[in-house]
């Protein structure tokens, strides 16, 4: 099997990986935004915002310790400065096209809000896929081989003649 297709396999497999951490944290944010909507008088937008930064925390938890377990953590502040801006920018586009609805467009039935919440957080989270994997979840360097396992040159006779 060539080196591609081990890598879209890798790839597919990170997929599905962050799929399933993603998944649960749409379930998670939409299942607080709508908690907070019927429990509370907040606007939608606000109530939005909560459950989105619910499901932030929710998605850290989920794409370090298990989407992301085998990436670099070295440099956690980093990963974790990087990961809250990149999630705030998400956070901006998934509550902006929800923003843009209801208050934009005047969409505002409890049908709408969840349907633009959930078009929002789809957007956002093609921005967080390729963010996170590209910026806060780096790739262990590849590791060079160790000075004894490299085959030093032999002084066969071929080789000495190339040489010259």
């Amino acid at each position: 099997m060539g080196h591609g297709a081990s890598r879209l396999r890798r790839v597919v497999r990170e997929v599905a990986k962050f799929g399933a951490v993603g998944g649960a944290g749409v379930l998670v944010n939409l299942l607080v935004f709508n908690l907070v909507r019927h429990t509370t008088d907040l606007q939608v937008v606000r109530a939005s915002v909560i459950a989105t930064v619910v499901a932030i925390v929710f998605n850290y938890v989920g794409f370090r310790y298990f989407t992301y377990r085998d990436r670099d953590k070295s440099r956690r502040t980093r990963e974790m400065t990087l990961f809250l801006l990149f999630s705030a920018i998400g956070l901006v586009i998934e509550n902006g096209v929800l923003y843009a609805a209801t208050y934009g467009f005047g969409w505002n039935t409890p049908l709408q809000n969840n349907v633009f919440k959930f078009l929002g957080i789809g957007i956002a989270t093609l921005f967080r896929f390729w963010s996170y994997r590209s910026w806060v979840f780096r790739a262990l360097p590849a590791r060079e081989p160790s000075p004894a396992s490299r085959t030093e040159p032999t002084d066969h006779p071929k080789t000495k003649q190339q040489v010259l």
